[in-house]
């Protein structure tokens, strides 16, 4: 094994280019299978020389590691349905930011060690990042899953205590680089783990898809840190990829609600909208139809948008909705999907629910793709998509949403909306498009609606 190590910079390299190429196949729906396959050669790659490298006392707790670690990931892989997969992917990055703090901590505990003021600063950055990564990614799993002790937090006392946190966390981190004291190491530890918490407390579930983007971000960072404290390279390489792909990626869908990153982490609408005119909805008339009613004037209609939000997800209906799409298609209705960039409760959600169903990715067309079509098309179908086709977020400067771009199905001849009830969303917001007269609700299990669709369609007989 030692004859390997002078081999191992080279190694890191590869692996470090196939994860540059991983992110490249990840661009495009046609290229992600292979950016998948280039990921999982890379991290192989690194996780073998990683194991080469090491000394010889150590190589049985690696082993167990991956052992452990690779059990519990094929687990989950296998059992986590697609309406789990936001909070799963939360609670992965947890399990970077926990695993950043216990290096951090190993790192400082190390004998016989002196750190530097260059070590210390990486070890002060590493292990903040981490343990604020892990806590806030543990309150966003529970968000994500609706655990009860996931309770949005508000009131006047936030932003001080927020504040108080972070500015303590701070001193004790600069107490430790200065003097390597390690009572403020651990206090340093203990004020970032809960600021963690307590900085994603107060954001409400409409920003939770930025937040996932960012604690995203926030994970490549914190092992960027710990890869300088190992001085591991691919580390640092893999950790920078990460972390800096996510900021974009944060940047990107904030720009798409119109926001900045400040106004959704330190005063996002989430939290604070369900009190909106709770005695107006109450005396607004909708209607609503059946599924066959649906079904008969999609069949009769030129073109159809399907817009899918996380009740599509909720009821497991992207095989139905292809279905649908597919019957439809064969009585010469063009279909297509119009995707908003924060639709579900993840970046890339209702493209990955889409993609599970073999949906063709050339019908699948972004918000600004499609947007401009809307007009002339005959039949929007609505399926769990609440706040990102709320027009009160193009004609009402008093909401929340006000400036949020949009997926603008009001403006179709006809507008079908599959829900459950009348509720409003995750944002807590209710939608005017839903009281249109051009607008008839569908209420019902989305899965089953849709199956009654396809048999109206086909005259039952599919």
């Amino acid at each position: 094994m030692q004859s390997f190590a002078q081999y191992a910079d080279w190694a890191y390299l590869i692996g470090a280019v196939l994860f540059i190429l991983t992110l490249r196949g990840l661009s495009g729906p046609k290229t992600a299978i292979m950016g998948n396959r280039y990921g999982m050669t890379g991290m192989a790659l690194a996780v073998l020389t990683t194991f080469f490298v090491a000394p010889s006392p150590v190589l049985g707790l690696i082993v167990g590691a991956m052992v452990a670690g690779g059990a519990i990931g094929i687990y989950r892989a296998k059992t986590v349905a697609m309406t789990h997969m936001p909070e799963t992917v939360a609670m992965m990055h947890s399990a970077v930011g926990l695993s950043a703090v216990c290096i951090a901590v190993a790192a400082v505990l190390h004998t016989g060690i002196h750190h530097d003021g260059v070590h210390r600063f990486e070890l002060f950055i590493g292990c903040f990042v981490g343990a604020i990564t892990f806590t806030a990614s543990v309150f966003a799993y529970g968000k994500l899953a609706a655990k009860k002790w996931a309770k949005t937090i508000k009131g006047g006392w936030v932003k001080p205590v927020q504040a108080g946190l972070f500015l303590a966390m701070l001193g004790f981190g600069v107490g430790y680089f200065t003097t390597e004291n390690l009572t403020d190491f651990y206090l340093m530890t203990a004020f970032a783990l809960a600021f963690g918490y307590v900085w994603i407390a107060p954001i409400g579930g409409g920003d939770m898809p930025v937040v996932v983007s960012l604690l995203n971000s926030f994970s490549g960072w914190a092992a960027a840190g710990i890869g300088f404290t190992l001085n591991n390279p691919m580390l640092i390489i893999a950790g920078s990829l990460v972390g800096s792909s996510g900021a974009i990626l944060s940047y990107v869908m904030c720009r798409a609600m119109n926001r900045s990153l400040l106004n959704v982490l330190f005063g996002g609408f989430g939290a604070t909208a369900a009190v909106e005119e709770e005695g107006d909805k109450k005396e607004k008339n909708y209607r609503s139809g059946s599924a066959e009613d649906a079904a008969f004037l999609m069949s009769n209609a030129d073109s159809v948008v399907i817009v899918p939000g996380y009740g599509l997800a909720q009821a497991r209906a992207q095989n139905a909705v292809k279905e649908l799409a597919t019957v439809l298609k064969e009585k010469g209705v063009t279909v297509r999907y119009a995707i908003h960039p924060v639709a579900g409760r993840m970046p890339g959600h209702m493209n990955v629910l889409l993609a599970e169903a073999d949906v063709p990715y050339d019908d699948v067309k972004e918000m600004d793709e499609i947007n401009s079509d809307f007009a002339s098309t005959d039949v929007v179908l609505v399926i769990g998509a609440n706040d990102v086709v709320n027009p009160a977020a193009k004609d009402n400067p008093a909401s929340p949403i006000y400036g949020m771009p949009i997926i603008e199905a009001h403006r179709a001849r006809t507008v079908m909306v599959i829900k459950r009830s009348m509720a409003t969303g995750y944002a807590g917001l209710d939608n005017d498009l839903f009281y249109l007269d051009k607008t008839m609700m569908v209420f019902g299990d989305a899965k089953k609606v849709l199956e009654d669709m396809v048999k109206g369609v086909t005259g039952g007989g599919h």
